[in-house]
C-alpha cells in the first residue's frame, strides 16, 4: 500500500512538473524614444495611458543603458555582448551586420522549443546569413534597413499600406506600420499560445520620418512645435497599439504567464526627433528629457539611458518596484535564460549579467560593475573616440576633453569635476583601456554577404550595406560555389520601374554614360542608354571571399554616381575557360590598404 501511495505521489509530481508551461516572452522596443517621452516619467505633453499602466504594474530599472544608436543596441540585445564584439558599431556601410556565428537570444529560445517571431525593425542585415530568419526567428515580418523608406526598404513605402519582408519574401500589408507590427504579433501569439513563444516587437516609431495620422497630432498642435507635435502623435499611436496588445493578453488569459518587457533603443534624436538641444552644450531647448543632458549619438546620459520595464505576474515580478542598480541591454540575454530556465549552448559567452537576483530580491546590493558606451559611426573604430565609462557613482565622458560627473549628486551633468578628481579619471580611463583591448580584436574583418546559395538566390546588394571608397560602393561577398552569375547594376530598386538615367523625381535624365563592374580581378564596362533599367553582366566566379565594386560613370570624365541596388543571381555551371581567368580580391587589400578615414565627432 505504501509503495502504491509513493508511486502515485511520484507520478503526480512528474505530471505537475511536465505540465508547467514555461513563460512566454514579449519584448517591445521602440525606436528613438527617449526616457523622458512617457507621461509616467514626467513628460508634461505626451499622453501614454497604456505605458503608464504598464509602468505601474512593472519592475522598473531606473539606471538602464543601451548604445547611443540603433543597430549597436540591437546587436547587444540579441547577443548579450557589447555591440562592437558582435561586429556592429555603425548603422550603415557594412558595419551593421551581426557577426556570423554569434548565438542570438532567438537561437536560444528556438533551441528550447519556443516559437520565435520578430515584427518591425531588424537592422542587422538584409541578406543571408544575416537576416532574422537566419538568426533564430522562425517568423519574421520586417521592413528593410534602419527606417521605412531607407535604401534597403521596398520602393514607395511611406508608413501606410506598405510592402514588408515576410520570411524572406515581399508581402503587402494594410494599415499604419506600427499597427501592422502589433496586429501581426497578436495573430502570431494567437497561433502559438498553446506553447511558449518569444515575440520581439521592434517598432520603427517614433523614428523619423515623423508620419502619423493628423488625429494623433492635433492634441499637441498648440503645445509644442509642429515637429514635436508629430513626434508625440507617433508616441500616442504606439501607446494605443500597445494598449490593444495588453488587453488581448488579458482576454486570452496569457497575462499571468507572460514576461512582458518594454524598452527603447537609444535616446531621442536631437536633429529630427523628440528633443531639441543646444549643440554647444547639449542642454535641452525644446522637449522633455527628464532632466538629462544630450541625445541620440550626440552623447551624455540622454543618449543611452532608457526606460526598462519588466512584468511577469505569475512570478510576482512587477508591482511598481523600482530597481536602481546599474544595468544594460547586455543583461537581457542572461536574464531571460535564467527566468525561462533555458538550456544554453556550452560555449555561450556574454558580457552581461543576469538581473534575476534583483528581480527576486535575493540581493540587497548589486555588486560593483563598470559599463562602457561608445559612439563609433566610422569604418574602423577609433580608440578614445566618444566613450563613456559608467559606474553607480561616476560618468567619465570623453568629449573634446575628459569630463567627469558625479551622477548621483549631479544627474543633469552640469558640474564637470574632472580637475578635482584626477585619480578617479585615471582609474576609469584605465578600465576603458582594458575594455578596449578586450573588444577590439576583429575591427579589421568584414561581414561577408553570401551569393550563390540555396538560401537566397538572387541576392539584392543594397548601397546601405556597402563600404564606400572615393564615392564608389564595394561589397564584401562570399561566393558560395563556382558558377556563372548574372549581375545587374541598378540606379534604383527594380520594383520602382525607374530607368538608370532618371533622377529622384523622374523629371530629368542624368548624364550617365556607362556602368562599371569589378569582381576580383575581373572588370567589365557597359554602355548605358536612356531606356535601360539595369546594366547586365554575366561573369564566371570561383567560390570564396572577394570584393564586388559597382558604379555608373557620368559623361564628364572622372565623375561617378552610385548603384543603389545590385542584383546577383547564380545561373549554373561556369565556363571552365573563363573561370580559369578569374582571381578573387582580398578585402583587406581593397578596403584597408592606403585608406584614411575621416573621423567626425558626434556624427
Amino acid at each position: 500500500m505504501n509503495r502504491l501511495k509513493y508511486s502515485i505521489l511520484v507520478i503526480s509530481v512528474l505530471f505537475v512538473s511536465c505540465s508547467k508551461k514555461q513563460p512566454n516572452v514579449i519584448l517591445i522596443m521602440t525606436d528613438d524614444q527617449g526616457y523622458g517621452d512617457l507621461a509616467c516619467h514626467g513628460n508634461p505633453y505626451v499622453k501614454t495611458p497604456a505605458l503608464d499602466k504598464l509602468y505601474q504594474e512593472s519592475a522598473r530599472f531606473t539606471d538602464f543603458h543601451v548604445d547611443p544608436c540603433c543597430s549597436p543596441t540591437r546587436a547587444a540585445l540579441m547577443t548579450g555582448c557589447y555591440s562592437s564584439r558582435a561586429g556592429v558599431w555603425n548603422t550603415i556601410g557594412g558595419r551593421s551586420l551581426l557577426k556570423e556565428g554569434m548565438t542570438t537570444i532567438a537561437d536560444v529560445f528556438d533551441n528550447n522549443g519556443y516559437a520565435t517571431g520578430i515584427f518591425g525593425k531588424w537592422h542587422l542585415g538584409e541578406n543571408y546569413p544575416f537576416r532574422p530568419n537566419d538568426r533564430g526567428f522562425r517568423e519574421s515580418i520586417v521592413h528593410g534597413g534602419g527606417a521605412i523608406g531607407a535604401n534597403p526598404d521596398y520602393w514607395g513605402n511611406d508608413y501606410d499600406d506598405d510592402t514588408y519582408i515576410h520570411n524572406g519574401n515581399y508581402e503587402k500589408f494594410e494599415g499604419y506600420c506600427n499597427t501592422v507590427w502589433f496586429s501581426e504579433a497578436i495573430k502570431y501569439i494567437k497561433n502559438n499560445r498553446n506553447k511558449p513563444f518569444f515575440c520581439y516587437i521592434s517598432t520603427n516609431v517614433p523614428h523619423a520620418p515623423l508620419r502619423v495620422d493628423e488625429e494623433y497630432v492635433k492634441p499637441y498642435k498648440n503645445l509644442v512645435s509642429d515637429r514635436l507635435a508629430h513626434y508625440y502623435g507617433m508616441v500616442t499611436k504606439l501607446d494605443e497599439d500597445l494598449g490593444n496588445l495588453l488587453t488581448t493578453l488579458k482576454e486570452w488569459d496569457l497575462e499571468k504567464n507572460t514576461i512582458l518587457i518594454f524598452m527603447t533603443d537609444n535616446g531621442p534624436c536631437p536633429w529630427f526627433g523628440g528633443i531639441v538641444i543646444d549643440f554647444e552644450t547639449g542642454f535641452v531647448k525644446e522637449g522633455y528629457s527628464a532632466g538629462m543632458r544630450g541625445g541620440k549619438i550626440w552623447g551624455y546620459e540622454n543618449a543611452h539611458r532608457v526606460p526598462f520595464f519588466i512584468r511577469w505576474p505569475g512570478a510576482k515580478i512587477g508591482g511598481g518596484k523600482e530597481i536602481n542598480a546599474l544595468s544594460a541591454h547586455i543583461d537581457l540575454m542572461p536574464t531571460l535564460i535564467d527566468l525561462c530556465d533555458l538550456k544554453k549552448p556550452e560555449n555561450l559567452k556574454h558580457d552581461g549579467r543576469s538581473l534575476v537576483p534583483l528581480l527576486n530580491e535575493e540581493v540587497k546590493e548589486w555588486p560593483e560593475r563598470t559599463l562602457f558606451i561608445h559612439n563609433q559611426r566610422v569604418e574602423y573604430p577609433v580608440k578614445d573616440k566618444e566613450y563613456q565609462v559608467l559606474t553607480e557613482k561616476w560618468r567619465l565622458v570623453k568629449r573634446e576633453k575628459d569630463e567627469l560627473y558625479d551622477i548621483k549628486s549631479d544627474p543633469r551633468e552640469r558640474n564637470d569635476v574632472a580637475a578635482q578628481n584626477p585619480d578617479i579619471v585615471k582609474d576609469l580611463y584605465g578600465r576603458y583601456e582594458k575594455w578596449w583591448e578586450d573588444i577590439s580584436v576583429d575591427f579589421d574583418t568584414y561581414a561577408e554577404i553570401a551569393i550563390g546559395t540555396e538560401h537566397e538566390n538572387p541576392v539584392t546588394l543594397n548601397a546601405h550595406d556597402a563600404h564606400t571608397r572615393d564615392g564608389k560602393k564595394i561589397w564584401v561577398v562570399n561566393v558560395a560555389r563556382d558558377g556563372k552569375y548574372e549581375i545587374k547594376l541598378n540606379h534604383w530598386p527594380a520594383e520602382s520601374g525607374k530607368r538608370i538615367v532618371e533622377n529622384t523625381s523622374g523629371d530629368i535624365d542624368l548624364p550617365i554614360a556607362s556602368a562599371d563592374l569589378t569582381v576580383g580581378n575581373m572588370n567589365r564596362t557597359a554602355k548605358v542608354t536612356a531606356e535601360m533599367k539595369s546594366a547586365n553582366f554575366k561573369v564566371d566566379l570561383k567560390a570564396g571571399t572577394t570584393c564586388l565594386q559597382a558604379y555608373f560613370n557620368l559623361k564628364e570624365p572622372g565623375k561617378t554616381i552610385r548603384t543603389d541596388c545590385v542584383y546577383v543571381e547564380y545561373l549554373g555551371d561556369p565556363d571552365p575557360t573563363e573561370l580559369a581567368k578569374y582571381n578573387a580580391s582580398v578585402p583587406f587589400d581593397v578596403l584597408k590598404e592606403n585608406y584614411r578615414q575621416n573621423v567626425v565627432l558626434y556624427d
